[in-house]
């Protein structure tokens, strides 16, 4: 219920999009960055507990997994192609890769959630209402 939020004027709304990725990528409230933003590892808190958003409509659906398996591959491509010209054997590389892949994805998957939960919230995408700081003009 949008109705029980705290208003704009009452919390610190992020001043852009950054601001808000970065709340959302620790973890964060994305409206108001006070409050923890998930309740377990993967699974967003229902309503935040400083401003009250209502954060189960959110709809990140498997976009934050897609993103990371993007960086991940991207960060370990060089390094499978120096380990593999360097003489070292295929079996070798994966046998040391494979951990080292789902270690970084495990690790970069509640932050990467964090920010696209963020990101969809700040361009008041599905159910999310589109809030920004008011322009103070000096008349």
């Amino acid at each position: 219920m949008p109705h029980l939020r705290l208003s704009p004027e009452l919390i610190t709304l992020p001043e852009g999009l950054i601001p808000a990725l970065v709340r959302g990528a620790r973890c964060r409230c994305p409206r108001c960055g006070e409050a923890a933003l998930f309740r377990k590892w993967l699974k967003p808190v229902d309503r935040c507990g400083h401003c009250k958003q209502d954060w189960s409509l959110q709809q990140a659906d498997d976009f934050p997994a897609y993103i990371g398996i993007f960086l991940v591959g991207h960060l370990l491509a060089p390094v499978v192609i120096a380990m593999i010209s360097g003489g070292m054997s295929a079996w070798l590389t994966l046998a040391i890769l494979l951990p080292a892949s789902i270690a970084m994805l495990l690790v970069m998957l509640q932050p990467t959630k964090g920010a696209v939960i963020a990101f969809l919230w700040w361009h008041g995408i599905g159910a999310f209402k589109q809030e920004r700081i008011r322009e103070k003009q000096d008349l």
